[in-house]
């Protein structure tokens, strides 16, 4: 009897450790499952830009992808840069006329419309001096990922503008530009890019 005892409490001990195991098992799985689905549900992804403000005042604007404008604006704007920023499909732009620019005319190159906003190496560095009080830095990308518009094939696979207004800017009306299928010379980019 104390043999058969035995033999049933193993038996019992064995199927305990079994389910164990297998809910181990489970659990395990399921996390595992959670680590891969959580960020396909909260659509964590690489983020679409990195900001940085320097000691200077300056501001780094590191550009991942063009999307989330209205973000990236508002991290401008709690840095003391009011700006619009519009991001446009290959071989569109904004129509003229979005607001008076500060400096505009022969002088534009050396405004603060030129030294507010450019593009460098390590991204668009963002000097808020530029930018007065009851101004908009207004920017513009159109960005062509695979290179497939235009005649040629462009170096170059995007434009970009900025320039500061006084006042809000004005909503960007889309047009087609006249200038992203002119090519000066071989391999050379778009006009304006």
């Amino acid at each position: 009897m104390e043999l058969k005892a035995e033999i049933t409490a193993r038996a019992q001990r064995r199927r305990r450790t079994g389910r164990r195991l297998l809910t181990g098992a489970a659990v395990a799985g399921l996390a595992a499952a959670a680590a891969i689905m959580v960020p396909v549900l909260t659509g964590a992804e690489r983020p679409a830009y990195a900001v940085t403000k320097h000691a200077d005042g300056t501001i780094s604007v590191k550009l991942n992808e063009l999307r989330d404008a209205d973000e990236l604006e508002q991290d401008l704007k709690r840095m003391g840069v009011p700006a619009d920023i519009t991001y446009l499909e290959p071989g569109k732009w904004c129509k003229e006329g979005r607001g008076e620019i500060v400096g505009g005319g022969s002088e534009w190159k050396d405004s603060a419309s030129d030294k507010a906003a450019r593009l460098g190496l390590s991204g668009l560095e963002i000097d808020p001096r530029y930018v007065g009080e009851g101004q908009t830095l207004v920017m513009a990308f159109s960005e062509n990922t695979d290179q497939t518009s235009g005649r040629k094939t462009p170096e170059v696979a995007w434009q970009f503008a900025a320039y500061v207004v006084n006042g809000p800017a004005k909503p960007c009306v889309v047009v087609d530009n006249p200038i992203w299928d002119d090519v000066d010379g071989p391999g050379l980019p778009p006009a304006g890019s």
